[in-house]
């Protein structure tokens, strides 16, 4: 992780914000359009933001002495890489808060926690990163652990996946959960022998311990996305699908644009909280387009790794539970309704094979009842977030609904470890089947689910053309078929996600008369070896023909 990231301190003065147009010439090594069948390209000039002319350098146009010229010094160009699916609150406040990523034991995780309260002795101790799949201990982190590393504290530390949390005896004290307390639909309270709590909260029963983190202060929350621009643009990221962006800090997203704070476009997808204030007003952007919103985030189940994903049968390592549904079609179908009519894109979160299964057929009933001539947008592309465990009846109605699946193909990578033993091996026939789901026409839009996973975009990329972790490993039951060719890998965090966006027509390919969104990189993503790919790393980042990072080096 350390090679990927330059210190913060030391990155931000080459961060720019957003600022007026100029004429900029890109030189100097591989240039890769994404258009299909198109002509080498050898150098790119960009007026006024938009890209002016492609092509080789025999053919270039005359440019004005002053227009700045950027070397690649051979790394290679692309259209601008978009995140698919990420979360730009928890990459800031990852910056912010105690990071447990990597941690490879319970004991581990624990030193590294004792360390921060010594650091900082006042106040609520919040972190995340911990998973526990691959720890020796085998288990899960609980209110014990928490409590001997730091005594009296209140501690939040949440899974990797976001979807649990263990707190401390101190923080379960704080939200009022005892012996005694009943876990809200959709979620669970782990429990002892003698129905104490062990500090383990599922899903919808984390939301028991929201009111005690500090991550309501306005000013560190805008310092918050601050930071998660600084490092989304570092990874050569220009833009991003904001999955749950906070329906309060819509206004606050907005102002950062107009005020140039947003060095990166924002497609918001936004907390269901506001659901029904959005299809009211309608889809908002900012003028230029930077923050647009326009989608919102439902949740139909958990995740995997805590078992909280809605399976079809049970797990076959757990046969006493089959995951959990977070919602209801009662529930879900009159917002589906309502959001084709407004011309609002649903978004919905859905990992196993019965959520998946379920919200699938959610909207083919919303569809069925709102024609397309019923609707602000005959097309909806209507998406499903992470789409991981599917039937084989199930991917074609992909295809029929022209339902978009964003999947993180690091997923993948992580999960390789621990699902086969979670599913078994007849259910990972359909588990993250990016292959077969582009073969029968369906765009699959790539992202990373920072910080769930890292958010480099170098990882996921290799992890879609290799299918294998970052040591190489794969596996013998790992469907290495499901790996995709690169030209594929590249649609899936360029074309694909301006398409999924509306946007196709500005984004996503290096054309002329397009916005000048561009990534480059050290590393030559179409020609490399797999295991070279994620050891590269961003050297230029442009936006709107805007240079927002460059490596020094």
């Amino acid at each position: 992780m350390k090679r990927a990231l330059c210190a913060l301190a030391a990155c931000a003065a080459l961060i720019a914000a957003p600022a007026a147009a100029q004429d900029l010439l890109i030189r100097g090594g591989p240039i890769y359009t994404g258009v299909d069948n198109g002509p080498a390209a050898e150098a790119v000039l960009v007026r006024d933001g938009r890209i002016a002319w492609v092509g080789a350098l025999a053919d270039q146009p005359p440019v004005e002495a002053a227009t700045p010229v950027i070397d690649l010094k051979g790394a290679a160009l692309f259209p601008g890489f978009t995140d698919g699916h990420a979360h730009l609150d928890g990459i800031g406040w990852r910056e912010m808060t105690l990071n447990l990523e990597g941690s490879a034991s319970v004991a581990e995780a624990m030193a590294r926690l004792t360390a921060w309260a010594a650091a900082h002795p006042e106040g609520v101790i919040i972190g995340r990163g911990w998973i526990e799949t691959h720890w020796p201990e085998g288990r899960f982190l609980n209110r014990h652990d928490l409590d001997a590393a730091a005594p009296g504290r209140v501690v939040i530390l949440t899974r990797a996946d976001g979807h649990a949390l263990t707190a401390s005896t101190a923080a379960l004290a704080a939200a009022g959960i005892t012996a005694q307390s009943q876990a809200p639909f959709g979620g669970e309270i782990h429990r002892e022998a003698d129905g104490h709590p062990t500090g383990l909260l599922i899903d919808t029963a984390m939301a028991a311990v929201d009111r005690l983190t500090p991550q309501q202060d306005a000013a560190a929350k805008r310092e918050a996305y601050r930071a998660g621009f600084r490092v989304e643009a570092q990874y050569g990221w220009t833009g991003m699908h904001f999955m749950s962006a906070p329906w309060g800090d819509i206004p606050l997203l907005e102002e950062m644009a107009e005020a140039g704070e947003a060095p990166l476009r924002l497609y918001n997808n936004i907390t269901p909280d506001g659901a029904r204030d959005l299809i009211a007003q309608g889809p908002r952007s900012v003028a230029d387009g930077r923050v647009i919103t326009r989608a919102i985030k439902f949740y139909a189940d958990g995740a995997l790794g805590s078992r909280g994903a809605a399976l079809h049968a049970p797990y076959a390592d757990a046969p006493h539970t089959s995951g959990l549904m977070q919602t209801t079609e009662e529930e879900m179908l009159p917002l589906y309704r309502d959001a084709l009519r407004a011309g609002i894109q649903v978004t919905t979160h859905a990992i196993g094979d019965r959520g998946n299964s379920e919200v699938l057929n959610w909207y083919l009933d919303a569809m069925r009842e709102v024609q397309p001539d019923e609707r602000r947008i005959r097309d909806p592309r209507w998406r499903i977030e992470h789409a991981q465990i599917l039937r084989p009846r199930d991917e074609m109605l992909f295809a029929g609904l022209g339902v978009i699946p964003s999947m993180q193909p690091s997923h993948a990578i992580g999960d390789l470890h621990f699902a086969p033993a979670r599913l078994g091996d007849a259910r990972l026939d359909g588990a993250y089947a990016w292959r077969t789901l582009t073969e029968i026409g369906v765009p699959v839009v790539g992202g990373s689910d920072a910080p769930v996973e890292r958010g480099d975009p170098l990882i996921e990329f290799y992890a879609a053309v290799a299918r294998r972790d970052l040591n190489g490993f794969q596996g013998s039951d790992w469907r290495p078929q499901q790996a995709v060719d690169r030209a594929t890998a590249l649609k899936m965090f360029t074309l694909w996600p301006a398409y999924a966006s509306f946007r196709e027509a500005d984004l996503g390919t290096i054309e002329v008369g397009k916005r000048a969104d561009l990534t480059a990189f050290s590393v030559d993503l179409m020609t490399a070896s797999e295991a070279d790919i994620p050891r590269g790393h961003a050297v230029l980042t442009v936006v709107d023909g805007v240079v927002v990072f460059q490596r020094e080096d």
